[in-house]
């Protein structure tokens, strides 16, 4: 079993630096974002880059760390701990990739009930403070 290494050393640089242009280009322009707060599956690469721009600055931060890394021949589930306004988050971000290292589905899954309330109501706040106005 080969496992391509690349596209998830460049996520991990991401997270250490994130940069909203390089997170474009590691995404497909058909990916697929499953959020734990939004019931339908986000499609194509504006919305998935705006989902993930969002995440990043509402998750975030000198708290956020992977605690665990599975890894696939073109997959890897990451779990990561953060605290946002005093309540500790759990989670995982499930990540696949195609043949040319760019990101096509990648799908978040969170815990407890008060973090999942919490990433709904932040979430909302900062895509739609991403939205032009008009």
């Amino acid at each position: 079993m080969m496992i391509d290494a690349q596209p998830l050393a460049r996520w991990h640089a991401y997270i250490e630096a994130p940069d909203h242009a390089v997170l474009w280009e590691m995404l497909d322009p058909h990916a697929v974002f499953e959020s734990p707060v939004v019931h339908t599956p986000q499609r194509g690469r504006p919305v998935v880059h705006a989902y993930l721009a969002s995440a990043d600055k509402v998750l975030g931060g000198p708290d956020f760390r992977y605690t665990g890394e599975w890894l696939a021949p073109d997959s890897a589930v990451l779990e990561f701990e953060t605290e946002v306004e005093g309540i500790r988050i759990n989670g995982i971000d499930m990540i696949r990739w195609n043949s040319d290292g760019r990101i096509v589905h990648f799908k978040v899954m969170v815990r407890p009930l008060k973090a999942i309330n919490l990433l709904h109501r932040l979430m909302a706040e900062q895509l739609a403070a991403m939205k032009p106005a008009g």
